[in-house]
């Protein structure tokens, strides 16, 4: 089984989430397959699971790190979505995640090398939504953890998706030894309390905080996450004041791996001069 996480770092409370996002909060829903890599029906083997990811997702940039910094990009296939969803004209509808290699960037107006179509399923879906349909689901988010055996979705929330890769690094084939593999959870009961104490502020205060001062439609919801969001900034600035190169000293945890990509899209996406 996966191990246990704080349900705070991974997900956001939906207590009166109607009401509240009726008020104008933005309020993060919750990720509905939650399986895990180790259970009888998902064991850890080399080159059984996939992952479909959209490179402008931050939520799919701290896995496709994890991904990377555990030596799993031979055993772990992947399959990259175009950045832009489906357009209003679209057949489908609008706002749907596509696999499109074909589409060409509006910066560039040429086809993005890194977007692929869809390789894992051996059905060539079009949409992500097709997945979840196949397994009688209407969610439509990345990333995905897919194994291509059972071709099953094993997980779609991606704090987990990091534990799980992490967990099961070796058994997963991962080229790295165990001496060059970081370990981004180690098994020391005061440090996993460190790393766990950071991923619950950074995600409330950072991750999501950025979407809910963003995608807020009422002006005090608005600037209580901004507070939130630069309060902490200015915690982070104070604790490496002290000379440390990652959150819990000098060790690379994954609490540094899921605040790095909010910390990379700050000036260029969220905080327009």
């Amino acid at each position: 089984m996966a191990e246990n996480r704080s349900q705070t770092s991974v997900e956001e409370d939906q207590t009166a989430a109607q009401d509240r996002r009726a008020k104008g909060e933005f309020v993060r829903g919750v990720s509905g397959f939650r399986n895990a890599v180790g259970d009888e029906s998902f064991p850890a083997e080399p080159n059984r699971y996939h992952l479909f990811v959209a490179l402008n997702c931050p939520w799919c940039h701290r896995v496709t790190l994890a991904r990377n910094t555990l030596g799993l990009q031979r055993s772990i296939s992947l399959d990259v979505l175009f950045p832009n969803r489906t357009a209003e004209k679209d057949p489908a509808g609008p706002n749907l995640w596509q696999f499109a290699p074909e589409l060409a960037a509006a910066l560039t107006g040429a086809p993005l090398p890194e977007c692929t179509a869809e390789t894992a399923t051996g059905q060539g879906h079009r949409l992500i939504r097709d997945l979840y349909a196949a397994e009688g689901s209407n969610e439509r988010s990345v990333p995905i953890l897919y194994d291509k055996q059972s071709r099953r979705i094993v997980s779609n929330e991606s704090a987990e998706i990091i534990r799980m890769l992490n967990q099961w690094s070796a058994a997963l084939g991962s080229a790295l030894s165990d001496a060059e593999r970081p370990n981004l959870y180690p098994c020391d009961v005061e440090l996993r309390a460190e790393i766990e104490n950071w991923n619950d502020r950074i995600y409330n205060a950072i991750n999501n905080g950025a979407y809910k001062a963003g995608f807020s439609s009422d002006q005090a919801i608005y600037e209580k996450a901004f507070k939130a969001y630069f309060d902490l900034l200015a915690v982070l600035d104070t604790a490496f004041a002290d000379g440390r190169p990652f959150l819990t000293g000098e060790r690379f945890t994954e609490a540094d791996l899921r605040l790095f990509p909010t910390l990379y899209r700050h000036d260029p996406i969220y905080y327009l001069v």
